[in-house]
């Protein structure tokens, strides 16, 4: 009696499975030849149209678990696939797979690649290469897939799917291979508008999604999918709503508030709250982060007997409170005292900032003061070109003085040989100074002029800032404040504003 073989045919998109192209004949063709060629009769066979072998785990493809199911009835010898990764791409799942079939006694054959055996290690890493190599494969195609769709987009093509907010379809005569017009991305006027407004909620605001989408649905705004940042390219100005800086500071905001580790957050998760330093507040004793509240005292007024309430924020040791650790800083601190000292050595912090020459008028001094140091560059040149050539000759006096026919003595020319190489030496240790010196002023014009503008702005808008725009902008600029026993409190600031700081004394020093 002949060996019963069970086929598994798979193909990935339903592109593989349309009229003019269906991959799935040829394989069953293809399995079916190969049994009938090694004497087995075929049994059932399992189809798996437009299902990822890379993307989706064989715990969710039904084929895998009735062949596993039938197995276990004994119902077939030998599970026959076109290819073996046919079966999956997973390098990490697939390889385990196969290897549970065959020690269920179920012989794995692919009509390419032959029988996957398990009699040896060296069985074992081949089966586990083999399914590595095409879950890499599988991660180049996506890789490709994805990159000419972001350039297909970043060009402005339409490449389906749903279209993203702040853009609409238009047809500008463009063709495709069949000479069929298709539609480009332009940017929509009015969502652009909204979607400005977003960023700004977010960057400015520190709005939350559910704070957004309440906004938005105030506003009778409706929305569809937002545009992705690695879909528009920065040279297709065009089609660029937001400018990269605001777009990587919502970016940062968004990664900072999906942090599972809360210690390392330094944003906070709201701007609801008054308290201004919630997100960025941890105590100084036991490191924990500090969590803020309202509290209410209750008082009586002594002339008139009448009780009252007084409110007031704050800050409380999350670890204290609760008792997690052994923390001996004190449990609670006055929102408005701790507030009130951090805004003002922020409020220093913008003043210089704010008294700060804008950039153009930075861009010039600068300039200016690397023209005179190309001066000084090219005179230092001039001389030590003029002290080589008397080193030169001096050097070839030498030979006449060995003759005799010299009108120096060999002393007379080791001095001044020595008095002219000093000379040389000290002009190329200045013309080395120089070229450091231009290369710090370079390195920190560098370093000040992307967050020139940002750093500006933020010192601008501090002092009339509402308390949720204070509290975004402290966040940015402090990473973290710690606060300990008597109000003692230490600042970190934020290494983009140190590296600010670095580039714009720098510059001051010119």
């Amino acid at each position: 009696m002949s060996e019963i073989a069970y086929n598994l045919y798979r193909v990935s998109t339903t592109k593989q499975v349309d009229k003019v192209k269906d991959d799935i004949p040829m394989q069953r063709e293809a399995c079916r030849e190969f049994a009938q060629r090694m004497g087995w009769t075929v049994g059932k066979e399992f189809l798996e149209k437009g299902v990822s072998g890379f993307k989706v785990s064989a715990t969710d493809r039904d084929a895998i678990q009735e062949l596993k199911a039938a197995a276990l009835r004994n119902e077939f010898q030998i599970l026959l696939v076109f290819m073996f990764d046919r079966i999956g791409r997973i390098d990490d799942e697939t390889p385990f797979v196969v290897e549970w079939f065959v020690k269920h006694g179920i012989r794995v054959w692919s009509v390419q690649e032959g029988e996957q055996r398990f009699e040896s290690h060296v069985d074992k890493l081949m089966n586990y290469i083999r399914f590595w190599q095409a879950s890499g494969e599988s991660e180049k195609t996506s890789m490709r897939i994805k990159t000419r769709m972001q350039q297909l987009t970043a060009e402005g093509s339409y490449t389906g799917g749903g279209v993203p907010f702040g853009y609409q379809l238009e047809k500008r005569g463009r063709l495709n291979k069949r000479g069929k017009e298709i539609y480009d991305l332009v940017i929509n006027p009015v969502e652009a508008e909204w979607v400005v407004e977003i960023f700004e909620k977010t960057v400015k605001y520190g709005y939350g999604s559910h704070r957004l989408a309440t906004y938005l649905n105030e506003n009778g705004v409706r929305t569809h999918s937002m545009v992705s940042g690695d879909t528009v390219s920065p040279h297709m100005k065009e089609l660029q709503i937001i400018d990269e800086k605001m777009f990587e500071r919502a970016q940062y905001i968004l990664e900072q508030r999906a942090m599972k580790n809360s210690d390392e957050r330094q944003i906070a998760l709201s701007t609801k709250s008054q308290a201004m330093l919630s997100g960025v507040m941890f105590c100084a004793h036991c490191g924990g982060r500090m969590t803020s509240n309202m509290h209410t005292e209750k008082y009586t007024v002594k002339s008139t007997g009448e009780v009252k309430e007084k409110h007031y924020l704050r800050y409380i040791c999350y670890h204290r409170s609760r008792k997690l650790c052994d923390c001996d800083g004190q449990s609670v601190y006055s929102a408005e005292k701790v507030d009130k000292a951090v805004i003002e050595v922020v409020a220093s912090i913008f003043s210089k900032i704010s008294d700060a020459p804008d950039e153009a008028e930075l861009r010039k001094e600068y300039n200016k003061e690397m023209q005179k140091c190309r001066a000084k560059q090219t005179k230092l040149g001039t001389e030590l070109k003029k002290y080589q050539k008397q080193y030169d000759k001096l050097n070839e006096e030498i030979a006449n003085t060995l003759i005799g026919e010299s009108f120096y003595s060999p002393e007379q020319l080791s001095t001044a040989m020595t008095t002219v190489q000093q000379r040389i030496t000290a002009i190329n240790q200045q013309l080395e100074k120089i070229g450091n010196e231009m290369e710090q002023k370079k390195a920190s014009m560098e370093k000040v002029r992307p967050m020139y503008d940002m750093f500006k702005g933020w010192a601008e808008e501090f002092r009339m800032a509402t308390i949720e725009q204070k509290k975004m902008i402290i966040s940015q600029v402090i990473s973290r404040i710690e606060i300990g026993k008597g109000y003692k409190i230490n600042i970190t600031l934020n290494m983009e504003y140190e590296q600010f700081c670095v580039g714009w004394n720098g510059l001051n020093n010119l």
